[in-house]
């Protein structure tokens, strides 16, 4: 079953709504909205394992909204966003993230962002140190796991 079918009209155009209100387009930085057709379709055909999650999330906030997010206007839209962010969950942690994932991936915003056109592996990319006391409370905690017998 193609995610077209799972996912409804409506929510596909909650999915764009919501896209360009995380990422709209920037003229100064040349650079496309996650609303942009061709970032919508690499999220559609990537949803797999998370189309569940987003599904519910896109009908959290139309419940939210009281009809389709896209019906709204930019101040309903918007008030309804930072309830949605309060009270979404999960769900609107994976919608988070397929959006941003999908964005970060586009050859446009690659470009813009100075990087190469390329998977960061085998390569990989050279990142700057940081400050690694910062990960010292963490390294101090008793584990937090079962250990296994």
């Amino acid at each position: 079953m193609s995610v077209e079918m799972i996912l409804t009209p409506a929510q596909r155009d909650d999915l764009r709504v919501v896209a360009a209100m995380m990422i709209p387009a920037s003229a100064d930085h040349d650079v496309p909205g996650a609303d942009d057709p061709d970032i919508q379709a690499d999220i559609l055909a990537t949803l797999g394992r998370d189309t569940g999650a987003v599904a519910a999330a896109l009908d959290h906030l139309a419940r939210l909204a009281g009809k389709p997010l896209a019906d709204l206007d930019d101040a309903a839209r918007d008030a309804v966003a930072k309830e949605f962010r309060a009270t979404g969950g999960a769900a609107a942690a994976t919608l988070s993230r397929v959006v941003l994932q999908c964005y970060y991936r586009d050859d446009r915003v690659l470009r813009s962002l100075n990087l190469e056109l390329r998977a960061p592996f085998p390569l990989g990319y050279t990142l700057e140190q940081g400050d690694w006391s910062q990960l010292d409370p963490v390294k101090a905690r008793p584990p937090m796991w079962r250990k296994v017998t």
